[in-house]
């Protein structure tokens, strides 16, 4: 088995009794996907990570009456078959949980809650096993729009390239708040917080693969924002704001949802929610400035998700709410996305994970 064949895990909205994981095994050369397995027992697990190093994968199960607070859980991936077996859980973050990752050594579990304005860290033992929780930092803040930013909002996690910073962006206070990742006790210290445009409601961010940029998209205001990162003094400058949008769009409301850049660093993708495309820009890897290349159909409605394979050369799109994920080809001489034809039924589909096999 080559490098050509993934392991594929969507995660959805599922409640307990039902699939929440599902795993397929992908090959790129002959582009057949063939289901593997599901597992169930999860309340909404919508966010996963994979970790290579441990041969893991994260996930989380929502909050309810009988267990007040988000547990992360945590599946082993068995070597060959790419199936899971439940490895355990720990309690993570207040109610709800939104997004998971890991720091870049995978010593540390990251997730946030939406609901909960809060930030959650818990370390990850030898063995890949989740550790109890050590730290949690609260958001307090609004922003101007009085029907999604009343309060704070962190809304995804993410490691700086140096694993020495942590950015959390927050939908509902307009920023992206920056902290110093105490590694030896397992700690959040506040560093920075970066102001962006009032109303826009940044969600998901992508670092740059090579250089020392940084991209955030803009769920509220349909947009897209460079900065130049500084990774030393942990510090990120917005360079330019660019709409996910057609010019002059007049169609269904948008939100965009995820934002991602390919392997080679020269082409940058962001998912609109209303129009339902994958927007293309060319990165300028002198400038980081972004240049449209295309607005791509996901053939389905509300793309809350997608995912490049880690080799670049295809791209599946979670559309949550026709209850599917599409698959396209990149090219990779010039960003553009073409369909297979294929589509694979996931109910209520909200993300896709690679792992090798």
């Amino acid at each position: 088995m080559g490098n050509s064949q993934y392991n594929v895990y969507f995660g959805s909205y599922a409640d307990k009794q039902s699939p929440g994981i599902y795993v397929y095994r992908f090959d790129e050369d002959s582009e057949e996907l063939v289901f593997t397995e599901f597992v169930s027992g999860l309340k909404q697990p919508s966010f996963i990570k994979i970790s290579e190093k441990h041969r893991m994968l994260y996930s989380f199960s929502q909050g309810d009456a009988e267990q007040e607070k988000a547990a992360a859980v945590a599946y082993r991936i068995e070597p060959g078959t790419g199936k899971l077996a439940y490895a355990g859980q720990q309690p993570a973050a207040d109610k709800s949980a939104t997004h998971i990752n890991t720091d870049v050594d995978d010593r540390y579990l990251l997730l946030v809650s939406y609901a909960g304005g809060s930030v959650s860290i818990l370390p990850i033992g030898e063995d890949g096993m989740i550790q109890g929780l050590t730290d949690e930092a609260h958001h307090e803040g609004s922003s101007i729009n009085t029907e999604r930013q009343q309060s704070a909002h962190p809304h995804s996690v993410y490691p700086d390239p140096t694993n020495r910073f942590v950015v959390v962006p927050d939908l509902g206070m307009d920023k992206l708040m920056v902290y110093r990742l105490d590694r030896e006790h397992g700690k959040l210290q506040l560093h920075d917080d970066v102001k962006l445009a009032p109303g826009s409601g940044p969600r998901h961010l992508a670092f740059h693969p090579n250089r020392d940029f940084a991209y955030v998209i803009q769920e509220l205001s349909s947009s897209i924002t460079a900065m130049s990162y500084d990774p030393q003094a942990g510090k990120l400058e917005p360079t330019q704001m660019v709409n996910t949008l057609p010019e002059q769009y007049d169609g269904p409301a948008n939100i965009c949802a995820e934002i991602q850049i390919s392997p080679c660093g020269k082409y940058l993708y962001g998912s609109n929610r209303g129009h339902d495309s994958i927007v293309v820009f060319a990165i300028d890897t002198d400038t980081g400035m972004l240049t449209e290349v295309e607005h791509v159909s996901t053939l389905g409605a509300h793309p809350r998700h997608f995912s490049l394979t880690p080799s670049g050369r295809y791209l599946f799109a979670a559309n949550k709410d026709s209850d599917e994920v599409q698959l396209f080809r990149v090219d990779r001489n010039t960003g553009r996305l073409t369909s297979t034809g294929q589509a694979v039924a996931i109910a209520q589909p909200t993300c896709v994970r690679f792992s090798t096999v």
